[in-house]
C-alpha cells in the first residue's frame, strides 16, 4: 500500500519555528530564506532543531499565504525520516480499508470517513450486517530506540476521543471500536502511550483496552517519493 508525493520535494535547512504552524527554512539549492506552512501543530521539539534537514513542497496557488509546506524532516538524533503531514496516514488507511488490505477489518465493508456518532466525528466507519465498527487513527511521530510514543504533547482532544469510544463499546452491543496508531517515521517496531508526557491519555488508553476497545498499530516506510503501509506491530499499554 503506497501513496506517492505528487509534487517535487525540495531539500532545505530548518532555522526556526516562530509559531505552531510556521517554519523559517533555507533552501539548500539557492540558499533562499522561505516561510513555510507546518501541517503538524504538535510539539515536535525532538525533530525541529536548528539545522535539521527538511523536505518542502511548493505551491503557486493565489489563495495561499505561504507558498511552501513542510513534508518531511530528518530526526537530528539518528537521521530517521519522519513525515510532518498528520493527515497523510488517514489517506493511507482509507485506501487500505477500501481495498480490504487490513486483516483486522477484512470482514467489514468501508462505509464512511468523518462519521458522526455521539459527541464526536470518527475517522472511519465500517460495518458488516448489524455490526458497526468505529476507527480512530492516531499519527505517531515521536520515536525513541525503535519504540513509537503517542502523544508528543498533552492531548485533551485525544483523551476525549478515547473515553467516548470506550463508552460506546461498553454500552452498545452492536458497536465495536478501534484506535489505530500509524507510524509517521521509519524503523518503529512497537507503539506505547507516552505516559511521561500525558499520563491522563495513557490511563484512558489502558481503560479502553480493558473495556474491549481494539488497539493496533502499523509501521510505515517513508522516502522522498512517498509513504508505504507496512506490517502490523504491537501496542503495549
Amino acid at each position: 500500500m503506497f501513496i506517492p508525493f505528487e509534487q517535487k520535494l525540495y531539500k532545505a535547512t530548518f532555522l526556526e519555528r516562530p509559531n505552531r504552524f510556521i517554519l523559517h527554512c533555507k533552501l539548500d539549492d539557492t540558499e533562499e530564506m522561505v516561510r513555510v506552512h507546518l501541517p503538524d501543530p504538535g510539539r515536535l521539539k525532538e525533530l525541529l532543531q536548528y539545522g535539521a534537514s527538511v523536505y518542502l513542497r511548493y505551491s503557486d496557488k493565489k489563495d495561499r499565504k505561504t507558498k511552501w509546506s513542510a513534508v518531511l524532516v530528518h530526526d537530528p538524533s539518528d537521521g530517521t525520516l519522519v513525515s510532518l503531514q498528520t493527515t497523510l496516514v488517514n489517506h493511507l488507511i482509507e485506501k487500505a480499508l477500501k481495498e480490504n488490505k487490513l486483516k483486522t477489518f477484512e470482514r467489514f465493508t468501508y462505509k464512511a470517513r468523518e462519521y458522526s456518532k455521539g459527541h464526536s466525528r470518527w475517522d472511519f466507519y465500517v460495518a458488516k450486517g448489524g455490526l458497526h465498527h468505529l476507527i480512530e487513527v492516531k499519527s505517531v511521530s515521536l520515536g525513541i530506540k525503535g519504540v513509537g510514543y503517542f502523544p508528543d504533547a498533552i492531548t485533551k482532544r485525544g483523551t476525549k476521543h478515547v473515553k467516548e469510544l470506550t463508552s460506546i463499546v461498553a454500552e452498545e452491543n452492536a458497536w465495536l471500536g478501534s484506535i489505530l496508531f500509524v507510524c509517521q517515521r521509519n524503523g518503529l517496531h512497537s507503539v506505547r502511550p507516552a505516559d511521561h508526557i500525558d499520563p491522563t491519555f495513557a490511563k484512558a488508553l489502558q481503560e479502553a483496552k480493558q473495556t474491549g476497545v481494539n488497539l493496533l498499530a502499523y509501521s510505515t516506510t517513508i522516502t522522498p517519493e512517498g509513504i508505504s503501509l507496512q506490517e502490523e506491530i504491537p501496542v503495549f499499554v
